[in-house]
């Protein structure tokens, strides 16, 4: 099946990205505010996938993963570590965890700057866009990569109200439900509310007595609010307020050796297994808790000025507060060994006679075992991690009249933000997990510690300049400059001492600071400042209105920033000196800029049944920024590098189809290559391919629409996806030294190729819907994520989402 579904989509597969997985009905034409104007799909001289509101109901599109799944050149990972952790991947630029996202989430023309709202429902969708390419001359800080620019329903004149629930596999729920209408003849209110909940697939198997729960549960709700208030001729103003929750699992991960030695030397070959054969156990004796508070609010106005110009101003406030505990990742490492509850747990275990997957066992005692990360026993510790942020952004724009052969618009913006990270490494007593940074609490105490308070305080001035040169041919400019200052505040208790951990070899004694940066001192509070012009021109020749040919060249901008201090003490004294590597980890990590050329077109035909589109690109980032992920006898690390140089190339192709009323039929593509040029960070990975990012995904699929009688209709659509394999590491085929003393070979860390297959069908009758829908189809196992901790001997790997069945009704009135 999976070679049909690849040959048959290879062969549809014919032009670009714009409209993707819907067309207009002949003399309909689909508009959008890419450039922050209104403006026909088929006269924007760029990269654009657009979903209305329609096709994301028809799709089942619930949040961004659904939505990134129906576009080419595009992939998503998130929620393996924690709910809020998201990293969108376009054309090769990929979000490094703890760092800022590479694209920008717009919503109603207001710019979020949490990454953690990437994936959180964003209210009453009406039309999502994806923009693909720098737009950081637009839309500002974080749009290296792209954009995604969604708009919710405002209230209209008249009571309107939409309900939808559906129920799946897995005692998996998702309701939405909104309520919209005037209150006076110039005031309108929508109110949303949506609640999701799953049991989850991936249940913990142990003799503990969180037996039954599952890794990856959930449990969400959100309360959303619109006011729309058209004061006077002139002045409207739009108000918005959210507040939201989530419970759910974590740490979605098995780790998977690599090292051959071992695996020949002990006859196993499970020391060197290949992460897609790997069959999934979750073990821990710390069922893992995520939590996530989301308060948001904003605040727009937008005013008519002469001559067909428009003010607009905004303010927005956010604060989210995510953290989550789970089981530890050290007992490989031994340093616990001694600890009496890691004894007796392992005395237990042994003595029921728990077994481990393979290559992990359980003896009699600690040192006759090998336990791994996340084991049954007390002997890993436990894990605790906050990420919390508030911010507060605002941003005035003034346009000239988007009717004229010149259209322009000049703004400022600014933003002040607040953030707070940290990592705990506790010993595991039996008494579960004190959920702060650190305790002195016997309990749980803290035995290795990173935490830092982050201030950033950016500035930005832009503006932009269309003009049509000739009745076919238009010129776009635009420019912006942002400044980025940036201070971080270390918060690890300099006079806390470790009961077990040393940093400079020997026996696990203790007596070192929480934080191997304190070794020489107090850590000092740093501050640096980043700043970047980003200039993008276009040009675009239309001769039909249903023809439009363009070139465009854009410069991406994410700023540079700090690491968790003690984080290059930390790499120098376990790896660097302990076992030969020559890892090049600062505290602080450079900004990131690209400069990225595209050239495409587009045809709108046959009354605009038949549309293809197509786009080729090349891109050169300096300085990419990369998440890696650190484990060894300190405990854990994460941090983010750089990649001098990495060069990006690739093309896209897609075509959207009608043969008859009703029935659409539509195919997209995208092939991706890629080579790191220079990398100190990891000077022998030159030559790989940009992590995170697949070789190539196709997409087709087709829905048709058809009344069965004057009052039912039926709806039938399937969408499938391939998505090519994927390294997520810039380590791919390397050997590494380890901390076991034998070098780790990384050739069977790469995500295999895979496909999923979704179904929906249903009938339709006076606003009354019920249909039955399938994702994943085929039940495909595949990997979500693969972490390569190279200096570990290992990656953490974490399992896609498989098949569910569900049923769904809505109601509208």
């Amino acid at each position: 099946m999976r070679r049909i579904l690849l040959l048959g989509t290879a062969m549809a597969m014919m032009a670009g990205d714009a409209i993707a997985q819907t067309a207009p009905v002949a003399g309909e034409e689909i508009v959008v505010t890419a450039r922050r104007q209104r403006e026909t799909l088929q006269d924007i001289p760029a990269s654009l996938t657009v979903f209305t509101a329609d096709t994301l109901a028809n799709a089942g599109v619930i949040n961004t993963a659904d939505f990134v799944a129906l576009t080419p050149g595009v992939t998503i990972v998130t929620g393996t570590a924690e709910v809020g952790d998201t990293q969108i991947n376009i054309r090769g630029l990929n979000g490094a965890r703890d760092a800022e996202p590479s694209v920008a989430l717009v919503v109603d023309g207001i710019v979020k700057t949490n990454t953690a709202a990437l994936n959180q429902d964003q209210g009453d969708v009406n039309q999502v866009e994806i923009l693909k390419g720098p737009q950081g001359a637009l839309y500002g800080r974080n749009a290296a990569a792209g954009a995604v620019v969604i708009s919710t329903r405002k209230p209209g004149d008249h009571l309107e109200g939409r309900l939808k629930a559906s129920y799946a596999e897995d005692n998996t729920v998702n309701a939405f439900a909104s309520l919209s209408g005037p209150l006076t003849d110039r005031i309108g209110l929508l109110v949303a509310g949506d609640y999701r909940r799953t049991d989850g697939q991936y249940q913990i198997v142990n003799n503990q007595s969180d037996n039954g729960q599952y890794v990856d549960r959930y449990d969400s709700f959100n309360i959303n609010g619109r006011l729309i208030a058209n004061l006077t001729d002139r002045l409207n103003i739009d108000a918005k307020g959210r507040y939201g929750e989530v419970k759910a699992g974590a740490i979605v991960f098995n780790a998977v050796f690599a090292l051959p030695a071992f695996a020949q030397f002990l006859n196993n070959p499970d020391f060197n297994q290949d992460v897609n054969a790997h069959r999934f156990v979750f073990q821990p004796n710390v069922a893992p808790r995520n939590t996530q508070s989301t308060i948001e609010g904003s605040l727009k106005g937008d005013y008519q000025l002469g001559g067909g110009a428009t003010l607009t101003a905004w303010t927005a406030y956010s604060r989210i507060n995510q953290d989550f505990s789970a089981d530890g990742t050290s007992g490989a490492f031994g340093f616990f060994n001694q600890d009496a509850p890691c004894r007796s747990s392992i005395a237990a275990l042994s003595a029921a006679g728990f077994k481990l997957p393979s290559p992990l066992f359980i003896g009699g005692t600690p040192e006759g075992s090998l336990i791994g990360a996340y084991s049954p026993s007390q002997c890993d510790g436990t894990q605790y991690q906050l990420r919390n942020q508030e911010d507060i952004s605002g941003e005035v724009r003034l346009a000239g009249n988007p009717k004229g052969r010149v259209r322009w618009q000049i703004g400022a913006y600014g933003l002040g933000l607040n953030r707070e990270v940290g990592v705990n490494l506790g010993i595991d007593r039996g008494f579960g997990v004190i959920r702060q940074l650190y305790t002195n609490d016997p309990k749980n105490p803290t035995e290795q510690l990173v935490s830092d308070r982050f201030r950033t305080r950016v500035l930005a001035v832009f503006g932009s300049l269309d003009a049509d040169l000739t009745r076919t041919i238009t010129l776009s400019a635009a420019a912006r400059y942002d400044n980025e200052e940036r201070k971080v505040y270390n918060r690890v208790p300099p006079d806390a001492r470790t009961q077990y951990i040393v940093f400079n070899g020997g026996a696990f004694t203790g007596g070192a600071p929480l934080n191997p940066g304190l070794l020489s001192g107090p850590i000092l509070p740093k501050q640096r400042t980043f700043d970047q012009v980003e200039p993008k021109v276009s040009i675009a020749w239309k001769p039909t209105p249903h023809f439009t040919a363009f070139a465009d060249y854009g410069r991406g901008f994410k700023s540079g920033g700090f690491n968790n201090q003690g984080a290059q003490a930390t790499i120098d004294l376990n790896f660097n000196q302990k076992i030969g590597t020559n890892l090049n980890i600062s505290d602080e990590f450079k900004k990131e800029t690209s400069d990225a050329f595209e050239g495409g077109f587009k045809i709108n035909t046959a009354g605009g049944r038949l549309t293809f589109e197509g786009a080729g690109y090349y891109t050169q980032v300096e300085n990419l920024q990369f998440f890696e992920f650190f484990v060894g006898t300190f405990g854990l690390l994460r941090v983010v590098s750089n990649i001098d140089r990495v060069d990006i190339w690739g093309g896209e192709l897609s075509v959207n189809f009608r043969p008859l009323k009703g029935w659409n039929l539509f195919a997209s593509g995208n092939v991706l290559g890629s080579e790191i040029l220079k990398n100190s960070a990891r000077p022998n990975t030159v030559g790989n391919k940009s992590p995170y990012t697949s070789d190539y995904t196709f997409n087709a699929g087709t829905q048709i629409e058809e009344p069965l009688n004057d009052r039912l209709n039926f709806l039938f659509r399937v969408d499938a996806r391939i998505t090519g394999p994927t390294w997520f590491s810039t380590v791919q085929g390397q050997t590494n030294p380890t901390s076991f003393g034998v070098p780790g070979d990384y050739s069977k860390t790469r995500r295999n190729l895979y496909t999923t297959l979704n179904l929906r069908a249903g009938l339709e009758s006076h606003g009354i819907a019920l249909s039955l829908f399938a994702t994943n189809l085929l039940d495909e196992r595949y990997l979500e994520e693969v972490i390569p901790a190279p200096e570990f001997g290992g990656s953490f790997i974490s399992p896609g989402t498989k098949r569910r069945l569900g049923v769904e009704a809505s109601y509208r009135f």
